[in-house]
């Protein structure tokens, strides 16, 4: 689920013959331009006959709540129904359907992968339980967070995004409690430890440019290993999380300074500017340059 408008996505989820089909938020391109993305469940489903056929996205994370109506939502190869007061845990890559009672609403919820990065550094139990795909009952707090991340989300104050940011982490906190509580998921020591000193070593180390096998070695653990712990932890490989971690430097220098893309390129330590330009557009879906465009146009 995505943003509407005739300019934006339009997911076209016709019923899948072949293979599962991936969406991004805006088109095909899998990132966001805001802090965040949030519609309501009508908005998009109204467009499908209120059934979105299976498919995935590479680089989002979504949860959902249903306010009002039913329905049935598919995460993999799991079916769950859906009531009143369900949140449904969509982590990023998971095949996900859902076909909804006419008249059902609630609120979809989209991140980039790369704001959830951000938000759960050095929250490695919050990473775990969100990366089980799952599906619930919204407790009252959970609730009332998605009703007001929306209306921030559709309003022009000041301090807008600085506001989505606090409510998304919250949002994220809350939803990972509830998959925890429910999920069965435990706490491994050691495997926590690991994802904390890997992130740690990542902030002190991604403009080196180190690779997984630099990591691994660095904590005297296996590379096969460190990606098992990382990806337990995020879904996603600790490869996934280094390059991320050098897109998100690099947007805040497009965003908020006036260097040049090769002067970025250097200063993130990169020899070659195009490589840095390929390696941005590859995470982010846009070169650096039309992303810093993008930016001023907000």
């Amino acid at each position: 689920m995505a943003e509407s408008g005739s300019n934006r996505y339009d997911s076209n989820m016709s019923r899948l013959t072949d293979a599962v089909r991936h969406y991004g938020l805006y088109g095909e391109v899998d990132a966001a331009p805001d802090v965040m993305h949030c519609e309501t469940i009508a908005e998009r489903s109204v467009l499908h006959a209120w059934e979105l056929a299976p498919h995935r996205h590479a680089r989002l994370h979504q949860v959902l709540l249903l306010s009002q109506g039913g329905g049935m939502a598919r995460l993999d190869d799991a079916e769950q129904a859906l009531a009143p007061g369900t949140v449904v845990n969509v982590p990023v890559g998971v095949v996900h359907a859902f076909t909804f009672e006419p008249g059902s609403d609630g609120w979809v919820v989209t991140l980039a992968d790369t704001t959830v990065d951000e938000l759960l550094k050095g929250e490695p139990e919050v990473r775990r339980a969100l990366a089980t795909p799952w599906a619930g009952v919204a407790d009252t707090p959970l609730r009332l967070t998605f009703e007001q991340l929306a209306a921030e989300f559709s309003s022009t104050h000041a301090a807008r995004a600085l506001v989505l940011r606090g409510q998304c982490a919250t949002l994220l906190g809350q939803a990972s409690r509830a998959v925890a509580a429910t999920a069965g998921h435990s706490t491994n020591p050691s495997e926590s430890n690991l994802l904390q000193r890997f992130e740690a070593l990542l902030e002190a180390h991604f403009k080196e440019h180190w690779r997984v096998n630099d990591y691994a070695h660095a904590l005297a653990v296996s590379p096969t290993h460190l990606s098992r712990v990382v990806r337990a932890a995020t879904g996603a490989p600790a490869s996934h999380l280094i390059d991320a971690r050098i897109v998100r430097e690099a947007r805040r220098q497009l965003a908020f300074t006036h260097l040049q893309v090769a002067s970025i390129a250097y200063t993130l330590g990169y020899q070659d500017p195009s490589l840095f330009s390929r390696v941005f557009a590859r995470v982010t879906g846009r070169s650096p340059r039309e992303y810093r465009r993008q930016v001023a146009g907000q």
